[in-house]
């Protein structure tokens, strides 16, 4: 049933572009937008806490009860079922060639952060040196206009 409204859902979403490298911000946005409808964004969280095993105590130092160890191991089973949903759906996206580097990492956090710190910081290098650009412009009198803004 799960995976049937699954597949409802992912026939009415327009496919995302593949992610080359470029516009990191703007595939990043489409992306959580994407997991964010699909109700699986919460694998990215940082303070996303395991879900106990069923062997584990209760805080009060009582064992758990039959229904609450079945609890747990259909919401553990929820979580799986999600983590490789949304590392399925980002290693999708991907090109090619970034999808070869990607694969071998085993949690979608992993990768995840790992474009992050790759491609964000590459934007902003970007971002610092048009900005650099810009600040050093100065119009010269003798060139035509035209020629000095491109």
């Amino acid at each position: 049933m799960v995976t049937e409204a699954i597949k409802v859902m992912n026939q009415d979403m327009v496919k995302l572009d593949r992610f080359d490298g470029n516009n990191y911000t703007h595939w990043k946005d489409k992306m959580l937008f994407l997991l964010i409808a699909l109700k699986i964004s919460y694998i990215l969280d940082q303070s996303l806490e395991p879900i106990p095993e069923e062997s584990a105590a209760n805080d009060d130092g009582t064992q758990p009860s039959a229904l609450e160890i079945e609890q747990n191991k259909i919401k553990r089973q929820k979580c799986e079922e999600d983590k490789l949903l949304c590392r399925g759906h980002i290693l999708n996206t991907l090109s090619d060639r970034l999808y070869d580097l990607f694969a071998g990492m085993q949690t979608t956090k992993e990768i995840w952060d790992a474009l992050e710190f790759k491609y964000k910081a590459e934007e902003q290098g970007t971002n610092k040196y048009l900005i650099t650009k810009y600040f050093d412009f100065k119009m010269i009198d003798t060139k035509p206009l035209l020629e000095q803004v491109h």
